[in-house]
């Protein structure tokens, strides 16, 4: 049934989230709700959860729990809860969210239009955990984008096979599935169509894509996206070491819109740990696929995420782990203390650690981190960058040349992405220019367009 009114999506979490959320702002576009980003127009509030950690799960559940007193001045605001928390917690968000109408779980995005339709005919408190079977896919809503149509995020597979002992995926967003090639291919045709530059794959797992449908491997998935024309670069995340093969390695190096950037999550540089994590390859395994993609790709940008204070974690497992950061020197980290999720084997674990020494451990791991960014970036003053305009820059530079300082100042990413900071006259968001780089920051970049 068609219907009239306003839609507001607030989004927590991951790149995944973001692109569910388009498709559920899609889905409510085709049930005739307009999206806002004005919260007191909305008539019908989505809250699309992550449960990675316990602060996002209670921002979630603090999100909602305002719409309490506008739903009594207001019945007919319909008040959604999906994703993760939704999938995780049933029929229990009620207890703490009673004024809600529907939980819709990770994997029940296909049947969110009937639901809208039963709230609609007067049914309460509808929950939807269900397994469709399929991965839901439907062609992207061009309406729905926001104003930067630069960058998308495409998912190109759902679940995981892993079971690391810290995650709660496999329980929240189910077991390993993949798109076909032929439905991502013509997805990102349509991007790329809207005047989308840069696509990034997205899966838990990307370089097991296909494995389990015996259809296209992962680099054979890159070499077909490579043809598109239109799209100028292409970012995928996440690589699980166990599985980071030379076969992709390969296609870094070889495809030249697959940017020359790699995140790799280590998680841990002790190999007791790693084996209590379940990740499934040592610290000598991972260095060795490291070794290799600094061989083959010359100059390529490594990221990477650490958990600190993992259960059994001593102070001699975190040496290790500080140790592999002075040697591979990553150019950014994304590093977080170890929190207990209810539903994850190592909420069971014992030997937790004081929650005072996990921050303590995690500022001496960041601090020693923000060395390594910086230096990468000094590196980089005195080179020529390709950036992509991403829109104007928030910062703003003192001490500018004169003819500089009545210029618009912009912002963009490099190819290793590093954001880059400049002034500019012409520069519009989409484009692709060559800027020299002039100083280096603990976090940016800041240049002069060629021949400004």
């Amino acid at each position: 049934m068609k219907y009239s009114g306003y839609a507001y999506i607030y989004t927590i979490g991951c790149q995944m989230n973001v692109y569910d959320s388009e498709k559920l702002a899609s889905i409510l576009n085709s049930y005739g709700f307009e999206k806002t980003g004005d919260m007191d127009k909305a008539d019908i509030v989505v809250c699309n959860t992550c449960s990675i950690r316990h602060k996002a799960e209670e921002k979630a559940f603090s999100f909602l729990g305002r719409f309490a007193k506008i739903k009594k001045k207001n019945p007919h605001l319909i008040t959604v809860m999906a994703g993760c928390v939704a999938q995780q917690e049933g029929k229990k968000a009620f207890d703490r969210v009673p004024h809600l109408d529907i939980v819709l779980g990770t994997r029940a995005f296909s049947r969110f239009g009937q639901h809208i339709d039963s709230v609609k005919s007067g049914k309460k408190r509808i929950t939807d955990i269900e397994d469709s079977g399929v991965i839901y896919e439907a062609l992207p809503d061009t309406s729905c984008f926001d104003e930067n149509k630069v960058s998308r995020f495409i998912t190109i597979m759902q679940g995981c096979e892993n079971f690391c002992t810290y995650c709660v995926v496999p329980y929240v967003r189910g077991r390993e599935r993949s798109r076909s090639p032929e439905s991502i291919i013509e997805e990102i045709t349509l991007y790329a169509k809207a005047g989308v530059k840069e696509i990034t794959l997205l899966g838990q797992n990307v370089n097991s894509y296909g494995q389990k449908e015996g259809q296209s491997s992962f680099p054979e998935l890159l070499a077909g996206i490579n043809e598109i024309n239109g799209i100028h670069r292409i970012r995928f995340a996440t690589s699980h070491p166990k599985d980071l093969s030379m076969e992709l390695i390969h296609a870094i190096r070889d495809l030249d819109k697959v940017c020359n950037h790699l995140h790799l999550p280590v998680q841990s540089g002790s190999n007791q740990i790693l084996k209590k994590m379940n990740r499934g390859y040592t610290r000598e395994k991972y260095m060795d696929r490291i070794m290799a993609l600094k061989e083959q790709c010359r100059g390529i940008a490594l990221s990477t995420d650490i958990i600190v204070g993992f259960p059994s974690e001593t102070k001699e497992d975190f040496t290790d782990t500080m140790d592999l950061l002075r040697q591979i020197e990553f150019d950014s980290i994304f590093a977080f203390a170890y929190s207990d999720r209810s539903s994850a084997p190592a909420a069971r674990f014992s030997d937790q650690i004081d929650e005072k020494e996990k921050l303590v451990r995690l500022n001496r791991l960041l601090e020693l981190q923000e060395y390594y960014t910086e230096k990468k970036n000094k590196e980089q003053v005195g080179k020529t960058l390709e950036i992509l305009v991403e829109g104007k820059s928030c910062k703003k530079r003192d001490g500018l040349e004169q003819s500089f300082q009545n210029m618009e100042q912009m912002a963009g990413r490099t190819q290793s992405n590093k954001i880059v900071h400049f002034p500019s006259e012409h520069a519009r968001i989409g484009d692709i220019i060559k800027i020299r780089i002039e100083n280096a920051y603990p976090h940016s970049l800041w240049g002069h367009p060629l021949g400004a």
